[in-house]
């Protein structure tokens, strides 16, 4: 049953106006694959570019995103996000893995608020890097785990 249609077949907020505030967590996951040419701005686990530090500026985008996430899915609920947190580290591959971890106390989940902090982290990198190559991929935005509500979630490891 898809919660954003009604009765009627037609789209509408899910009413959580019954349901208990509880601790709601999620952590969503994006891959930024990077092509040789951009290796070379790497510097003490960032990389830096004519525009600044890619990483930290992509930390401040994706937390600042995942506070207007309702601004930009029609049917998500307003919330006060207590904790944003994204980590960006480079892997063996030399891949971009961001990591948003959000957490508020509230009637409804943040899944989409993690999503669309690490989504737009992994846009950022991608806007400051494309002078170089615009061979950057992003892959792989997923929900990787998520408490609270009626159910937890903890996604299969990638590859499975």
């Amino acid at each position: 049953m898809l919660t954003h249609i009604d009765a009627e077949n037609r789209p509408t907020m899910v009413d959580v106006s019954d349901k208990n505030p509880s601790l709601r967590t999620a952590v969503a996951e994006a891959v930024v694959v990077l092509p040789e040419v951009i290796r070379q701005l790497s510097r003490n686990g960032d990389l830096h570019s004519a525009k600044g530090p890619v990483f930290q500026t992509a930390i401040i985008a994706g937390t600042m995103a995942a506070k207007r996430t309702h601004d930009l899915i029609p049917f998500c609920h307003p919330l006060g996000i207590e904790s944003c947190k994204i980590e960006i580290e480079l892997n063996e591959q030399f891949e971009a893995v961001i990591r948003c971890r959000v957490k508020v106390h509230h009637k409804t989940g943040v899944e989409m608020e993690a999503l669309t902090g690490a989504s737009v982290a992994a846009l950022t990198i991608y806007d400051m890097c494309k002078a170089l190559s615009h061979d950057i991929v992003i892959r792989s935005t997923r929900l990787v785990t998520k408490t609270g509500g009626k159910s937890d979630f903890q996604a299969a490891s990638p590859g499975n």
